[in-house]
């Protein structure tokens, strides 16, 4: 019987730090995996764009652990439950897109990547990633 609830102890404690991170609204991350922070790169930019722990999905749909992401082009990241601006700075990926070409104009840039849901609402800074370029 000891050795029972010495065993289910080791495993509680195994799981605590995922329970935790599940209750603090740890969903993953998202990155530039290309371009590099730093780069320099001609006006014609290639991104590529990834999301660690939830699952890319188009928007229009609410889906728990889904998302899609949005470049924001010398901005910051999006407040969390923000619906992110539909403008010429804020760069939609609606479609689940993970991949894009930017147009930039020659100088330094910060390209914020944002996730956010099926409605747009953002996931704040948690869900955010911010390099700078420069275009040459």
């Amino acid at each position: 019987m000891k050795l029972k609830r010495t065993w289910i102890a080791l495993a509680a404690l195994a799981l605590l730090p995922m329970l935790q991170a599940c209750s603090q609204g740890s969903a993953g991350s998202v990155e530039f995996v290309q371009p590099k922070d730093g780069a320099t790169v001609g006006q014609a930019v290639n991104v590529v764009m990834a999301a660690h722990g939830i699952k890319i999905h188009k928007a229009g749909d609410l889906i728990e652990g889904t998302g899609h992401h949005h470049i924001i082009i010398d901005g910051s990241f999006v407040t969390k439950g923000d619906v992110v601006a539909n403008d010429a700075t804020h760069k939609h990926f609606g479609k689940g897109q993970t991949k894009t070409v930017l147009h930039l104009m020659p100088g330094d840039h910060t390209l914020t990547l944002q996730l956010a849901d099926g409605h747009h609402q953002s996931y704040g800074k948690s869900m955010s990633q911010t390099i700078t370029v420069h275009v040459k």
